[in-house]
């Protein structure tokens, strides 16, 4: 369980934003909920310590998905770090390395997209494992796969921790586990990984 403070407006989430809605965020109590992302970690990081900071945070998430490829829990890790002249460059040249290393040689984008807690933000695509980007029902003919989303931390971020933004930057990333398997094995449908069947549970 989590706050709405951390999970919403120390990671500069408005209230009229749509991601708080009662259909989006499993609510408890308000304002204790379900947190929807890993995100809250950054905020208890960074009021509990000074930079430099370097984290990866894995944990449960809750968010109101089910399809191929999303479901109401799933696992999310989060990478954070906070120093001073930190770049955009910095943040794509660990999320190549870390893709490279999980996936092998494998085509990576980064498509311009929008978080309230990081500006830029960009959503991370891998080139479809299964059509090798020619559409299938997995890319849902797009031939690439969402794997995660990142940025560089926004400032409003920054002022909640009273952090200086003026001389520290950063950046942060966050990706689903159940997706880095379902790419990394050929699974096709995420949904698999919580139906306890012996017949998928017994090949690993």
């Amino acid at each position: 369980v989590e706050l709405e403070f951390y999970n919403f407006e120390a990671l500069n989430t408005p209230e009229d934003h749509p991601a708080r809605d009662m259909q989006d965020t499993f609510y408890i109590n308000p304002p204790v909920l379900l947190r929807s992302h890993t995100s809250p970690v950054q905020i208890r990081t960074m009021k509990d310590k000074k930079p430099p900071i370097q984290i990866i945070a894995p944990g449960k998430v809750y968010r109101s998905d089910y399809d191929l490829t999303h479901t109401p829990m799933f696992h999310q890790i989060e990478g954070l770090m906070v120093d001073e002249n930190l770049s955009l460059a910095d943040l794509k040249g660990v999320l190549n390395y870390l893709i490279k290393n999980l996936f092998g040689t494998k085509t990576l984008r980064f498509r311009p997209s929008f978080f309230p807690f990081t500006e830029p933000s960009a959503e991370v695509d891998m080139q479809c494992i299964q059509c090798k980007g020619k559409g299938c029902r997995l890319c849902k003919s797009t031939g690439w796969l969402e794997i995660g989303g990142c940025g560089m931390v926004h400032p409003n971020v920054f002022k909640s921790v009273n952090y200086d933004s003026e001389k520290y930057s950063g950046f942060a990333f966050g990706m689903g586990i159940e997706r880095i398997a379902m790419l990394k094995y050929g699974i096709d449908d995420l949904r698999s990984f919580f139906e306890n069947d012996i017949r998928m549970l017994e090949q690993f």
